[in-house]
């Protein structure tokens, strides 16, 4: 018989392009889905298209691992603002966005059958990679405020586990790991003879004092420790696609059998655009900062006004909150009514892996004030509305 293979069949579908229909099917919708910044490039990476297509050599094929200059710029980078120093042993492989730098360190790290631990919520696309490849997801919850719970990350290791994945600031919950716990979690693969795979694509984006920590950072990690990272956000590039990671050396060879595979090398123009964004430098991204919190704590006022009908933990890092609605009704049928009859669109929880309760991903990065507070208005009306 004609058929899909059992593996793909058992991946969850992506919640963004379900979203997008019902958006599509009801016009006039404000949408706090998908996670984007609402800016794009500086005019720098413009300015390098327009000159790459004077020399006739970029149209070709280039190494595996991306470009010379943005493997030097990525190195002067994770040096002063990450505190990763390179050495020997470590490598940057250019990707196509985070998501394929997540896929390579699976096809690299793991057998069928093996398992990996990811925090609860979870980035639904590392979810999905890991089913991808054959293996498991061992799903961790967190506290009551999304933050790691040790003790318990510990007690799910086995005899087949791989790697441990963190990410933060986060995707979905919208916090930003504690220093010393993601220390911990770094020691603990050490000790399990794990790898530790730290997801930093949201590092620019924190509020209210909090700060970013790099686990790459840590001495004497670099054997273990596997940090991706991405320019979708903070450079506005969703769609050049592209990001990086840091791998250890001892896998440089398997990523690149990977890499050259699925993708050959990483789009040319997208890594010379890369090279001219990262030269203007972190900078681009935090005064566009400015924009966004603004936009954040328009809704975070309006959130504050459900009271005792939501619960809304802190949420210092990237775009997002992430809120429990209090109610027996599931997240994708009060997402759907929300759109259907009040037409503002959020994202349900059961993409996260939070199948108990009643989870909205709020994602804020695209909006204006304007926009902002019109979707907030809409928010709290239909939440008031459909909740009884």
């Amino acid at each position: 018989m004609m058929r899909e293979s059992r593996r793909m069949r058992e991946v969850q579908t992506p919640i963004i392009p379900v979203i997008a229909e019902l958006i599509r099917a009801h016009p006039g919708t404000v949408s706090l889905g998908q996670g984007v910044a609402y800016y794009g490039p500086p005019p720098e990476a413009l300015e390098a298209v327009q000159q790459f297509q004077a020399d006739p050599a970029n149209h070709k094929y280039t190494l595996v691992q991306g470009i010379d200059p943005l493997l030097e710029v990525i190195h002067h980078k994770l040096l002063e603002e990450n505190g990763i120093a390179l050495t020997e042993t470590q490598r940057i492989i250019v990707t196509a966005g985070g998501n394929m730098a997540f896929m390579n360190a699976l096809l690299a790290i793991t057998d069928p059958g093996d398992q990996i631990i990811l925090q609860l919520p979870y980035y639904f696309n590392h979810e999905m990679a890991i089913s991808m490849v054959n293996c498991e997801a061992v799903c961790v919850p967190t506290n009551e405020h999304y933050q790691l719970q040790l003790d318990t990350i510990r007690n799910a290791i086995t005899d087949h586990t791989r790697a441990i994945v963190t990410v933060s600031p986060n995707n979905p919950a919208g916090v930003v790991y504690a220093e010393s716990d993601l220390r911990a979690v770094n020691a603990l693969c050490r000790e399990a003879g794990l790898y530790h795979i730290s997801d930093e694509a949201y590092e620019y984006f924190t509020y209210d004092g909090a700060r970013h920590f790099s686990p790459g950072s840590i001495s004497d990690s670099s054997e273990y420790t596997i940090s991706l990272y991405s320019l979708s956000k903070a450079y506005g590039f969703a769609s050049w696609r592209i990001g990086w990671m840091v791998a250890p050396d001892h896998l440089y060879t398997a990523i690149k059998k990977a890499q050259d595979t699925i993708l050959i090398c990483p789009p040319v123009v997208s890594q010379y655009a890369a090279v001219a964004a990262m030269q203007v430098g972190s900078a681009y991204c935090r005064e566009k900062l400015k924009a966004m919190t603004a936009t954040r704590h328009i809704i975070q006022q309006a959130l504050n006004e459900l009271g005792e009908l939501i619960t809304l933990p802190r949420s210092d890092g990237a775009f997002y909150f992430l809120l429990r609605v209090r109610t027996d009704m599931d997240a994708m049928t009060l997402a759907e009514r929300l759109i259907r009859e009040h037409r503002v669109a959020v994202i349900p929880s059961t993409a996260f892996g939070l199948t108990t309760g009643c989870y909205l991903r709020l994602s804020y990065g695209a909006l204006d004030e304007e926009i902002a507070a019109e979707a907030s208005r809409r928010l709290v009306h239909g939440l008031r509305c459909i909740v009884p």
